[in-house]
């Protein structure tokens, strides 16, 4: 036999099977339930994963200000953005980002697992972050995934 059996499959935009994916956020831990999306968006879980193809899911993550932090995280953990100016760092503790918006501590925290590059950017664009029960995408109707049971 001199030919192989076998072909590798690369996944690309038009072959990518991307689904809706709605992810419950209450109870969970900020950094497992963040690994766990990140993976969701990035694909990493189906068997046809391509590392430069966007052939991950779209998520949506609903109940974001039921979410824990360990330890003293609420006070220790700081976030520091920059105006641009000079002497212009600014900084916020997880506390204070949390009573601005809850959903942006996931957002960020999902973000940074992500690939830092335009793929990364274009991958974000597929994560849905919501305070409340309620988003606007039950027209796509989403697979619920319980993420205690999601390797």
């Amino acid at each position: 036999m001199d030919t192989l059996s076998y072909k590798t499959i690369s996944a690309n935009k038009a072959t990518a099977d991307k689904q809706w994916v709605l992810v419950d956020a209450e109870g969970q831990s900020l950094g497992r339930l963040s690994s766990k999306v990140a993976k969701l968006i990035r694909g990493k879980h189906k068997p046809s994963f391509t590392p430069h193809v966007d052939c991950g899911d779209n998520v949506i993550v609903i109940n974001a200000e039921k979410i824990n932090l360990t330890g003293n995280k609420w006070n220790d953990k700081t976030y520091i953005r920059h105006t641009g100016y000079p002497g212009g760092q600014r900084s916020l503790t997880a506390t204070e980002m949390f009573g601005k918006d809850p959903a942006r501590l996931v957002e960020k925290s999902v973000k940074g697992m992500l690939p830092k590059n335009k793929l990364g950017a274009a991958l974000f664009r597929n994560l849905n972050v919501v305070v409340g029960t309620a988003h606007a995408h039950e027209a796509q109707k989403p697979t619920v995934i319980n993420l205690n049971e999601f390797k």
